[in-house]
């Protein structure tokens, strides 16, 4: 298909946060060589204010609602020319197919989508040597991309990224941003964690080193280990109390973020700051498949040579990261 012939293009991810960063390259590449056409990302609610914050893409579809709707209304709302099922999933891609989208993208190896893609591309994920991100690539072949890009040239998109304009929430107004640190200890299930108690000592470390630390997370995160925590005037606790448009506010003032491999690491890498993430070197979970872009960002194991990850079997070795480490790594020492 030409590419003057495509103007409306949809990109298809409904799961979390950090696997929508990493997508959100692609929505460039798509607007470079396809500057005429209507970029229409489709997602879930809550990735809603990431996606908004993407200049390249034009508009937002909301999965959780288009769902709900009569199959009518929902087949006239996905009136396009083209769609990339990033995110495979069957009834998006039945969908896609009954609304008569002429170019339906998809991977190779899901059944479905041998039913109702009708261009599929066949790559691997699992055994593949590339990050994600450009994985995700790998689907924009049938529109003419000829070769992968390299990490580099994906490591200068913050432009792209720009930091919605929301009010500074009362209860942090008096933190100096300068000496602001984020600590998000968990990811809702979605990555290995460091131990809360590590999260601890790096924070009365931090505090000790005159950085505010702020926490942050959702309310049922904030409920197992708040009370961990010694709160006060540099150690704050926003767990519950963030939006996500706040909280990537919030990111964009402090001075650096510790995290696992979850989206508000993503988030902050994005926005250049500087961006400390614990992996595991197990495959596919490594951070050569899942470490954040950004200039600034950080990615730490305990053993790059770990023979248990190297088996690929489940290890604790993350884990075993040291606190002074992650100390070292924020504070440049």
């Amino acid at each position: 298909m030409a590419q003057k012939e495509l103007h409306k293009i949809i990109i298809s991810r409904t799961d979390s946060i950090g696997d929508v960063m990493l997508t959100l390259p692609i929505c460039v590449w798509l607007r470079e060589h396809y500057p005429e056409a209507e970029l229409i990302f489709l997602g879930r609610t809550y990735t809603e204010s990431v996606v908004s914050c993407f200049t390249s893409i034009d508009r937002f579809l909301n999965w959780d609602e288009l769902q709900n709707l009569p199959l009518s209304a929902k087949m006239s709302s996905m009136n396009a020319d083209c769609i990339i099922h990033v995110f495979p999933r069957r009834e998006i891609a039945v969908l896609a197919k009954k609304a008569k989208i002429p170019l339906r993208i998809g991977t190779a190896h899901r059944t479905f989508h041998f039913l109702n893609c009708n261009s599929r591309v066949n790559f691997s994920r699992k055994k593949s040597i590339l990050h994600e991100a450009q994985l995700n690539f790998e689907l924009l072949r049938p529109l003419g991309l000829q070769s992968i890009p390299s990490l580099n040239d994906l490591q200068n998109q913050a432009s792209n990224f720009v930091v919605p304009k929301v009010n500074m929430p009362t209860f942090l107004k008096d933190i100096n941003w300068d000496k602001a640190i984020v600590l998000h200890p968990k990811s809702q299930g979605s990555a290995l964690e460091w131990p809360l108690e590590n999260y601890v000592d790096l924070a009365n470390l931090l505090v000790a080193d005159g950085y505010a630390v702020l926490l942050t997370g959702t309310e049922k995160e904030g409920e197992l280990f708040r009370h961990l925590f010694q709160l006060g005037d540099s150690l704050i606790d926003s767990t519950g109390k963030l939006k996500l448009n706040e909280l990537i506010f919030v990111l964009s003032n402090v001075k650096a973020l510790v995290a696992c491999s979850t989206g508000p690491l993503h988030i902050s890498a994005m926005l250049n700051k500087k961006s400390v993430g614990l992996f595991s070197m197990r495959k596919p979970i490594h951070p050569g498949r899942w470490k954040p872009l950004g200039m600034n960002s950080i990615s730490l194991v305990f053993d790059e040579k770990c023979p248990t990850c190297a088996k690929g079997v489940i290890c604790q070795c993350l884990r075993k990261i040291p606190v002074n480490e992650v100390r070292n790594a924020l504070l440049d020492l």
